[in-house]
């Protein structure tokens, strides 16, 4: 681990992982780009550039601008939500499973986002209303039923995986409810897709993320690290414990739902790219920074394939994350069987 002295500051940084951070970077912002360009109109990554820095012809400008950028943006920020989510998660609960996904706060935001659709009528503001107060309160239901004087990593995941059946089966009773049309669009809406997203669904994700990336990296990161080694040791470093995991959770548990209210229950990044940041890095803790930039690139990069995956026809970026992510997930799981952790 190396030093950098600035006057009366010095910042730590272990150069593999702020090597790794900036490659991720260029990788997001290139896959960016790539998935800017791919479309019926297809435009060349010199022309994106020029096009997002003013330049380009009346119609390339309309494309970038307003039909391709904000899917992009909000693909970014959904996949960056997430990926920072799940390494929250992870390093409370002090497990490679731990994620939206498998505790159940995306199937709370599906349970939801299909109330609005069903219920209310289900327009666009009501159906990402409906994801975010599902996920808030599946996340307020795992902790209370988790909390017995601690919380118990494999306690917080029994339960959420408990809940998660549980939702699962309300949410197939939701859908036999419905009429046909609205079936089929909380059907798509589940699968997760950046199809269509505009700016109103960009924006209140980049806020949010401008609100607790602060908090988490800035506020909470040290007592994060602390954690990782047990409480008894955080209760004796000085970290205020509760309030920490309080925090935390509340973050992780917000960052999930406005990324499912703005892309719907995209399926396995929360899980995978943790784990994919700490490899790429090889550094120890929560590799919060590594985790956001993981995801956000998985994301872009999905979508990217899912849009040239079949001729003629583009997937819904949940589809493809599903596919690769239950793979990872059978992988990692082989992996910690073999190593007697499960």
């Amino acid at each position: 681990m190396n030093a950098l002295r600035l006057g009366s500051w010095s910042v730590r940084y272990r150069p593999r992982a702020l090597l790794s951070g900036l490659l991720l970077l260029v990788l997001a912002l290139g896959m960016a780009v790539l998935a800017i360009g791919t479309g019926d109109y297809p435009l060349s990554p010199a022309e994106v550039l020029r096009t997002l820095a003013g330049g380009g012809a009346p119609a390339d400008a309309f494309i970038v601008n307003e039909l391709r950028l904000p899917r992009v943006i909000t693909g970014l920020l959904v996949g960056a939500a997430l990926g920072l989510s799940g390494a929250v998660f992870q390093s409370l609960v002090r497990n490679p499973l731990a994620s939206p996904d498998i505790l159940g706060f995306t199937h709370g935001a599906a349970t939801g986002a299909l109330l609005a659709i069903f219920v209310i009528g289900g327009s666009s503001l009501a159906l990402a209303g409906g994801a975010l107060l599902g996920g808030l309160a599946t996340g307020l239901a795992v902790y209370l039923l988790a909390w017995r004087g601690g919380l118990h990593g494999y306690r917080l995941i029994l339960i959420g995986i408990g809940i998660a059946a549980i939702l699962t089966g309300v949410n197939g009773y939701l859908l036999t409810r419905g009429q046909v049309f609205e079936v089929s669009r909380a059907v798509l809406w589940m699968t997760g897709s950046l199809d269509g997203r505009g700016w109103e669904n960009a924006v209140p994700l980049l806020v949010v993320l401008a609100v607790l990336l602060p908090v988490v990296l800035l506020g909470c990161s040290r007592g994060l690290r602390m954690l990782e080694m047990g409480e008894d040791a955080a209760y004796a470093l000085g970290v205020r414990v509760e309030r920490v995991r309080v925090t935390l959770l509340a973050s992780a548990v917000l960052l999930a739902s406005f990324a499912a209210a703005a892309a719907g229950p995209v399926a396995f990044v929360a899980l995978t790219a943790p784990q994919l940041a700490r490899r790429v890095t090889r550094a120890p803790g929560p590799n919060l920074v590594p985790a956001v930039l993981m995801g956000a690139a998985l994301l872009v990069s999905a979508d990217w394939l899912a849009q040239r995956a079949l001729v003629g026809q583009q997937l819904p970026v949940g589809v493809v994350t599903g596919v690769l992510g239950g793979c990872y997930l059978v992988w990692l799981l082989a992996t910690e069987r073999r190593a007697g952790r499960i």
